[in-house]
């Protein structure tokens, strides 16, 4: 397989770009259309009570053409909520496809998990396409699988956090269980931590923060995505085993041996 040929469905649609992309916190609308230009990203996600359409300018006018939206329900704190502010979404005429997020504590910003999965089953019923934000807890994930949820998205880490992959073994068990894509969201910081999400096989990597927080954002746009192409190459390429020591890369085969004289 090539690297054009190597895509993931998502909701009956296919995608090249294994990085999804958030649009908060940048300084102007122009710098989050070129971060996620720079970025590569196919989808970009943006928080619907972020977005005024009584105002002339939003920042979907952010968004380049051709790019897929992803409405989130950031800020709910209840599926009650969520499930408001996923309708209120549809009927505004954005999309079915949604990144769906109940926030439990707002210090940590962990994922309210009985609520969401409450959510869920409510928008998987109406017809909504359903990418729930989770902690990294496996059976999490199964149950959002059971409702119909088209993928699971573990965070990383804390939402903004950039403290990288904390739990790869229950990402991995995650992966494992999963017959939806599995979405990394959340507390990735920089390009080896979006390149180690990707070498553990995941689907893609949804990350804001990472590119939008770093000194020069538009450059940090470009090394995640070439962190995320760097660690899907490698999981597709599949890593050497690890060794408790060491194996000498030159043959022994040919070797002079240092006790005889040179001619």
């Amino acid at each position: 397989m090539t690297k054009d040929q190597d895509t993931f469905d998502l909701a009956g649609k296919t995608f090249k770009s294994r990085l999804i992309v958030g649009t908060g916190k940048y300084k102007s609308h122009d710098e989050t259309r070129q971060a996620i230009i720079a970025s590569g990203a196919e989808i970009v996600t943006v928080a619907v009570r972020r977005i005024d359409l009584s105002q002339t300018t939003s920042i979907l006018d952010a968004i380049p053409p051709g790019v897929r939206l992803l409405p989130n329900t950031a800020g709910c704190y209840s599926a009650e909520e969520a499930v408001r502010t996923a309708r209120l979404a549809r009927e505004a005429g954005m999309t079915d496809f949604l990144k769906l997020e109940v926030i439990g504590d707002e210090a940590t910003l962990f994922p309210d998990i009985p609520e969401t999965l409450k959510a869920a089953k409510v928008l998987v019923d109406e017809g909504f396409t359903v990418l729930p934000y989770i902690t990294d807890d496996p059976v999490a994930a199964l149950r959002c699988q059971e409702l119909g949820c088209a993928a699971v998205m573990p965070l990383a880490a804390p939402i903004g956090s950039g403290l990288g992959i904390r739990n790869p073994y229950n990402l991995s068990i995650i992966l494992e269980q999963a017959r939806v894509p599995v979405i990394v969201d959340a507390g990735v910081g920089t390009a080896s931590d979006a390149a180690f999400a990707m070498e553990l096989g995941v689907t893609a990597v949804l990350m804001n923060t990472g590119i939008a927080g770093a000194r020069d954002p538009l450059l940090m746009a470009e090394a995640m995505k070439l962190g995320v192409q760097a660690g899907r190459a490698a999981y597709r390429a599949g890593r050497m085993p690890r060794k408790l020591y060491a194996t000498a890369s030159s043959p022994k085969t040919g070797i002079l041996d240092p006790a005889l004289p040179l001619k």
